[in-house]
């Protein structure tokens, strides 16, 4: 497979986003705004209920096709980090939920009726040591009581219904760290404002994020997802989607900025030649498309195993550290190629520059995923 792979797929997602045009997200971006319309013109066109089985009034893509609409989205000069958790949170329904939860959720989730794309797991004083978070719940009858605190809680204003982990069981009473953690549905609509408060988070790129504080927040136990005990493995199962989607972002935005390079070298006049002439600018040009190209293919190899159920915990990560990088070169190589022009705003190398630089970062930064590959995958001793 290759980048011109699946070419009615790409046709359909581009028929969407290329109704958003430059100005739009300039527009969204300057006013540091949620990009309603373009959430809601995907929704409708069944493009984030990609993963939802058809029964449930999804497509039902493999997450080949899905990667692959993440692609064009940000190839065509879109954000997906606004949606993106559309595309993969409600897949703990899919795999874990009761058929109660399925029915309820999923057709609503496929028509747009409601969103379930925020996800709270990660606390401030725990970072990536999930075992370790303090959020608890506590069961009373048939109901949980939860009190904790999440942060980096993403798209929670624009969502009615998140995932959030707690610990059920005290960490001291586990035999394993990685057991005595649960998985809950919560209603944000109900919680909001009561139990649930939530603080905004400003940040370099405008990503709806945010800390929450939550203050005897009631779920009942039909909102429990799965066993009790076990949600850490049902949240880190839906994690390799997640980076393989994440993945055909940074190489969508890698293609974005080589072919805007390409095209503006080739335009550019200085010295009666155009600059793209000159291999100091060529070269790394082209050096950075290779690496794109590279990670796409690693990408597909991730999407394949897991589209046959074989274990791709590698695989993924290894996607998520090449796409992340490829983009992450493509983007300095663009901002250098168009030199001055590529700080204006309009140009919106500058916006798309900031974007991609987060993949670094998140959902789980270039060395935690290098202390895996070296522990898991090459035998060598846990370096934290």
């Amino acid at each position: 497979m290759n980048n011109h792979s699946f070419p009615e797929l790409r046709e359909g997602v581009r028929q969407v986003v290329s109704a958003f045009d430059s100005r739009y997200w300039q527009e969204v971006d300057e006013a540091r705004a949620f990009p309603e319309k373009f959430v809601t013109a995907l929704t409708q066109a069944g493009w984030l209920a990609g993963l939802i089985p058809e029964e449930y009034g999804g497509a039902g893509l493999s997450l080949t096709q899905a990667s692959v609409v993440m692609e064009e989205i940000n190839r065509a000069g879109g954000n997906s980090g606004a949606c993106h958790g559309q595309m993969y949170v409600m897949g703990c329904i899919v795999r874990h939920g009761t058929d109660q939860q399925k029915q309820d959720l999923l057709p609503r989730i496929a028509r747009g009726e409601i969103r379930m794309q925020s996800m709270a797991v990660t606390e401030p004083s725990t970072g990536s040591d999930t075992t370790k978070l303090k959020t608890t719940a506590v069961r009373k009858g048939d109901r949980y009581r939860i009190n904790g605190q999440k942060v980096w809680t993403s798209r929670l204003q624009h969502s009615d219904y998140m995932l959030l982990l707690a610990r059920t069981t005290p960490l001291a009473e586990v035999k394993k760290k990685s057991e005595g953690l649960s998985v809950f549905l919560v209603d944000l609509r109900e919680a909001v404002g009561k139990t649930i408060t939530v603080r905004p988070i400003r940040n370099m790129v405008n990503h709806e994020t945010n800390e929450i504080f939550i203050d005897n927040l009631e779920v009942p136990v039909e909102n429990r997802i799965g066993e009790e005990g076990r949600g850490l493995k049902y949240i880190l199962d839906g994690l390799n989607a997640e980076r393989i989607l994440i993945a055909a972002e940074c190489i969508g935005d890698g293609y974005w900025f080589t072919e805007k390079a390409s095209a503006y070298a080739k335009q550019r006049v200085v010295f009666d030649r155009p600059i793209g002439q000159n291999q100091g600018i060529q070269f790394p040009i082209a050096r950075a498309f290779v690496n794109v190209e590279a990670a796409s293919l690693m990408r597909y190899r991730a999407c394949e195993l897991f589209d046959a159920g074989i274990h791709c915990g590698a695989e993924a990560n290894m996607s998520k550290l090449l796409a992340a990088d490829a983009s992450w070169e493509a983007a300095n190589v663009c901002l250098q190629t168009h030199g001055g022009f590529g700080f204006a705003s309009e140009y919106d190398i500058e916006r798309k520059f900031r974007e991609t630089r987060l993949y670094q970062v998140a959902p789980i930064s270039t060395n935690m995923i290098l202390s895996y590959l070296g522990e898991h995958v090459l035998g060598m001793p846990r370096s934290y």
